[in-house]
């Protein structure tokens, strides 16, 4: 389903997935513990810069379909502002 995994080393594969659970965990677990409360809108900025570059990767290896990337690219930045506006 990933196309781009065939492409890319798998050292980078996994640093993407790791990024992406540290960016999951910055997003849940401050709000919930009250512990460094910066640290979600910092994770929902690094969710923007993931989705700019995946769409950049996707759109490079000629896959025009980034509606799902778009879309997530827009609800981080709603978060990006929503978290900013509560701090």
């Amino acid at each position: 389903m990933m196309a781009w995994v065939d492409g890319v080393p798998m050292p980078v594969v996994r640093a993407v997935g790791l990024a992406e659970l540290l960016g999951a965990a910055g997003l849940v677990l401050p709000p919930l513990t009250g512990v460094a409360p910066w640290l979600a809108p910092a994770a929902a900025v690094g969710f923007v810069v993931l989705q700019i570059g995946a769409t950049g990767v996707h759109l490079r290896l000629g896959d025009r379909e980034v509606a799902l990337n778009l879309t997530l690219l827009a609800t981080a930045a709603v978060t990006v502002r929503l978290a900013t506006t509560w701090l």
